[in-house]
């Protein structure tokens, strides 16, 4: 029994910790154990969580106990838990990572200020990547630079598709980094601030002076021009902010 084996090595009387109940102990142990299993590779992405009896026997605990414990372990993103449905193993990644942040941005973006600061922080990010872009561009990534930009001038008469063009434009740019982390990053920011951005008024004239911006940070890219697209990007989400900001303002 692995919970049993856990509590022997356990002396919190030593550290101060409270122990008032066994339960939330069980769980601590429970979760801890099946996480070594899951980076171990004992219990592999996509596979099923054991059973809950199976689980009841190993750790030596009640069904509350389980239950609570595959809670926990949804809300890193660990496994995937849904009703009637054994639960199936998440093994961790990026965008697990910052899917656990969903409830603390959300809270974020319930006051007009935090909105502003995580927009800020997207502003600051995209500005070095377009300066990144300029001077390190290779010649593919220019290519798919070019053709996300043509599909976003197609897509000007149509608000919905320009849209899915416009995140998919500034998707590069993130992209050309080759590091994994910023596209899992520019999809938490789309993620996060795509309700306000689907409630902006929007037209075929507003988006084809969005595709200009967009056209005009791609062309100082193509040149090489670091301080140019910089320039481009931050007046782009600038004025993009100020047609956007009253979709956050408070009531």
């Amino acid at each position: 029994m692995r919970y049993a084996e856990a509590s022997l090595l356990s002396t919190p009387q030593l550290f101060g910790t409270r122990t008032t109940s066994g339960a939330p102990r069980a769980a601590d142990a429970m979760v801890a154990g099946i996480e070594a299993d899951i980076a171990s590779g004992k219990l592999g992405d996509g596979s099923f969580l054991p059973a809950e009896r199976e689980l009841m026997a190993e750790y030596g605990v009640g069904r509350g106990v389980v239950r609570e414990a595959v809670a926990r372990l949804a809300s890193r993103g660990l496994i995937e838990a849904r009703p009637r449905f054994r639960p199936v193993v998440r093994r961790p990644g990026l965008d697990a990572a910052l899917g656990a942040l969903e409830g603390v941005v959300g809270h974020l973006l319930s006051a007009q200020a935090g909105v502003k600061n995580l927009y800020d922080t997207r502003v600051f990010l995209e500005a070095a990547l377009a300066r990144n872009a300029a001077v390190h561009a290779r010649k593919d990534d220019v290519a798919t630079l070019r053709s996300a930009l043509e599909m976003n001038e197609a897509a000007i008469p149509d608000s919905a598709k320009f849209y899915a063009t416009d995140v998919g434009f500034h998707a590069v740019l993130y992209q050309i980094t080759r590091n994994p982390v910023m596209p899992a990053v520019h999809k938490a920011f789309t993620a996060w601030l795509s309700p306000h951005w689907m409630r902006m008024p929007r037209s075929p004239e507003r988006n084809r002076v969005n595709f200009l911006s967009h056209r005009e940070i791609c062309m100082a890219i193509i040149e090489r021009d670091p301080d140019g697209a910089e320039r481009a990007l931050l007046n782009h989400l600038s004025a993009a902010w100020e047609y956007v900001r009253g979709t956050f303002e408070m009531p």
